[in-house]
């Protein structure tokens, strides 16, 4: 389900287009391989093993094309703490995936764009206008169209999505930051090293790190690739195309995810969260197009 090149010769709108089908399927793959090693590997374990793949893949593939040599320390702070935002959201999001349905998780995770809008006026001094506030209140009516607050407790699975929603903000904000002075190379050289050094603290400090069986091994290796895949297809086509032109495509794993739960965890299709689900993504397209007309 991850991602090749798409064909030459075609425009870049439709280039970026199939970048983001390449994207979509990589995500997917990882949620589903993370939902199936949760019974024998918890969070920490998994990013671990994750990033132990990421390094191999980043290092492999930087000594073949010579971009390993723009690797650099001069921003290793911002790194780190870039990295730390991102090992939170990213294990938080797992350890949702295994609580709450996979359609309801992928809603909130669309919330991250918001979290932006707010986030980068106090991280980055950006300038937000009073439209685009509005534009977060309208997608915070969808959040509550899909966690549903009232109509009794709320899954400690949602809440975790929404944390990894704000931990995955400050980590686009702070990478938009990297971007300016690092090479793609760069940035994924030290997400996945840093990564692989907090999984190891982490799934190591009770001394008792479990390895994965020979039926865990393959999704463990697939979500290592589909992580990586994730990020490489999305910056391709950001690359290619207006983000308000095709990140709404972004939005078609919301529906993709809620058949596979409904398929192969008997997960219920509620109309209202893919609903809700529709409103956060059309706030933040919203959001997108007003910040290109700014």
């Amino acid at each position: 389900m991850t991602a090749s090149a798409p064909p030459r010769g075609l425009s870049d709108t439709v280039r970026a287009c199939l970048w983001m089908l390449g994207g979509i399927a990589s995500f997917t793959t990882m949620a589903v391989a993370g939902r199936e090693v949760s019974v024998t590997l918890d969070t920490f374990e998994i990013m671990l093993y994750r990033s132990v793949v990421g390094v191999i893949v980043v290092l492999a593939i930087g000594t073949a094309t010579g971009s390993l040599r723009t690797v650099t320390t001069r921003n290793l702070p911002l790194q780190t703490v870039r990295n730390i935002a991102h090992f939170t959201g990213q294990n938080l999001w797992f350890l949702a995936i295994t609580l709450a349905p996979l359609a309801q998780v992928f809603a909130l995770e669309f919330t991250s764009p918001l979290w932006v809008l707010l986030l980068a006026p106090l991280l980055l001094g950006e300038r937000v206008r009073a439209a685009q506030y509005a534009v977060a209140a309208i997608g915070f009516g969808g959040v509550l169209l899909v966690a549903q607050p009232f109509s009794g407790s709320i899954s400690p699975g949602l809440v975790w999505a929404g944390l990894a929603a704000i931990a995955f903000a400050v980590t686009n904000l702070l990478t938009r930051r990297l971007t300016r002075t690092e090479t793609v190379t760069g940035i994924l050289f030290w997400l996945t090293v840093l990564q692989l050094v907090f999984g190891l603290i982490a799934a190591g400090y009770d001394g008792d790190i479990a390895r994965p069986d020979a039926a865990a091994l393959p999704f463990v290796v697939l979500i290592g690739f589909a992580g990586l895949t994730a990020h490489f297809c999305l910056t391709n086509a950001l690359r290619l195309a207006p983000a308000a032109t095709i990140m709404p495509i972004d939005f078609a794993r919301l529906p993709l995810i809620a058949v596979i739960g409904a398929l192969f965890y008997a997960e219920p299709l509620d109309p209202l969260v893919l609903f809700g689900g529709a409103v956060v993504f059309g706030a933040a397209w919203a959001n997108l197009r007003l910040a290109e007309r700014a």
